[in-house]
């Protein structure tokens, strides 16, 4: 766990001129205005509406309940950190994966994608590069092809295999055909080359990939973005799990660990008794103040 500890006070440290994780792979991605993105690519882009299935849980904007509330604030403040970040590094591309499966990571992927794109100016591409088990397209009501493997394999063009969601600056890319061996697609000079051109197109492109300890693919894929993070259960997942990761990655640009599965009291006991404390003291000053 030590080294999962200093990747997330590395993150936390950082500062314009601290030196970033290596990032040969990609280089520094370079700083874009709207105008240098959209109308040359985003524009001509198919839209698509957003009509995820309830079972999904995922973020419904300007919505109540479960999908409205606290899980959505939680998401929100893991964007804010993210941008921040961003502010200090040149992050731009990052995976989501997580130690084993069901965990959560493309639970976290989708909703993490949905809550940057409510931004202003904050294009967002969510890619589903679980080839093996894909859902991101069942998370949207999308087909699974045309997708990246198709892409991959030059079967259609970039623009062909993203969608826009519409109503947010959302971007969607399906995984799209089975293919045998993804690891074949991942190792291609075409795979790096695309990611390089999505990081000139959109401010964030978030990888959902296969979980760490069950595939290479997430291993090969964090050589070629700018940050993971790490995606882990409570009550599933194991310590042992978490290190075994850990020690996976290739590069050293684990940006954190997000927890998945916490109840609703455990998130918010702790600021509840600190409002509680601060009303009934606020209110016998008061009280006093009047007497």
């Amino acid at each position: 766990m030590s080294r999962v500890h200093d990747a997330l006070r590395k993150a936390e440290a950082a500062s314009p001129t601290s030196t970033p994780a290596p990032q040969a792979a990609l280089g520094t991605p370079p700083i874009l205005t709207a105008e240098a993105r959209r109308p040359a690519f985003l524009e001509e882009i198919e839209e698509v509406e957003f009509a995820p299935p309830p079972e999904t849980h995922l973020i419904v904007v300007g919505g109540t309940g479960a999908a409205g509330g606290s899980p959505a604030e939680e998401f929100r403040s893991l964007r804010t950190r993210l941008n921040h970040l961003q502010t200090l590094q040149p992050i731009r591309t990052i995976i989501i994966t997580s130690p084993g499966p069901a965990e959560g990571k493309s639970f976290t992927a989708a909703n993490l994608a949905i809550a940057e794109a409510q931004l202003v100016d904050n294009p967002t591409l969510l890619c589903d590069f679980d080839f093996r088990r894909p859902v991101i397209h069942t998370y949207f009501n999308l087909s699974r092809s045309p997708g990246i493997t198709d892409y991959l394999q030059e079967r259609a063009t970039l623009r062909d295999v993203i969608r826009k969601i519409a109503g947010m600056n959302l971007y969607v890319m399906a995984a799209g055909e089975p293919v045998i061996n993804p690891l074949e697609l991942l190792n291609l000079a075409r795979c790096r080359q695309m990611i390089e051109e999505l990081s000139r197109h959109f401010n964030w492109v978030i990888l959902d990939t296969p979980p760490l300890l069950y595939a290479s693919d997430a291993n090969l894929l964090g050589t070629l973005c700018h940050g993971t993070l790490l995606v882990v259960r409570i009550g599933v997942t194991t310590i042992e799990s978490v290190t075994r990761a850990v020690q996976t990655l290739c590069e050293n640009n684990l940006l954190g660990v997000v927890a998945n599965g916490a109840h609703h009291r455990e998130l918010y006991s702790k600021y509840s008794s600190y409002y509680s404390y601060y009303y009934q003291h606020d209110n016998e000053a008061e009280e006093t103040a009047a007497g």
